[in-house]
């Protein structure tokens, strides 16, 4: 099974979460797209990028399925596997609890690292793993 995890490209918090992923990630399953690039637009997920209220956005390819704010998270935690599946019985807390905790966060992550200005050169693992 695999995934694509789409992110904003423009926000220096999110692009670090990504090399964490493809870090812990070490079945190569998770692929990366910036959410201002061409496949988010024709996923029609250009506006989960908002600076108020943004999401990183998570594709399960193998159906289709789409999963946004906490509910991203705890897939991303399936998909890597191994120890971080135990991070999914955080779907027992009530789904709008964990997405006020998650928009809290989602709303300051310009104020937690900033906004980048210009794109950083991923790593070669991780630029393997890139789509537009």
């Amino acid at each position: 099974m695999s995934w694509v995890l789409f992110f904003d490209g423009d926000c220096a918090f999110c692009s670090k979460s990504v090399r964490q992923v493809v870090r812990f990630d070490k079945h190569g399953r998770v692929a990366f797209a910036p959410l201002q690039g061409k496949l988010a637009a024709e996923k029609g997920f250009t506006n989960f990028a908002a600076e108020e209220n943004g999401t990183m956005v998570l594709l399960r390819e193998s159906d289709g399925t789409v999963f946004t704010r906490s509910d991203a998270l705890i897939e991303l935690a399936r998909a890597l596997g191994g120890g971080w599946r135990i991070l999914t019985i955080t779907r027992v807390i009530p789904k709008p609890l964990r997405d006020v905790v998650y928009g809290w966060i989602a709303n300051n992550r310009y104020r937690f690292m900033g906004k980048s200005e210009s794109c950083s050169l991923p790593d070669p693992v991780l630029l393997g793993r890139l789509r537009e």
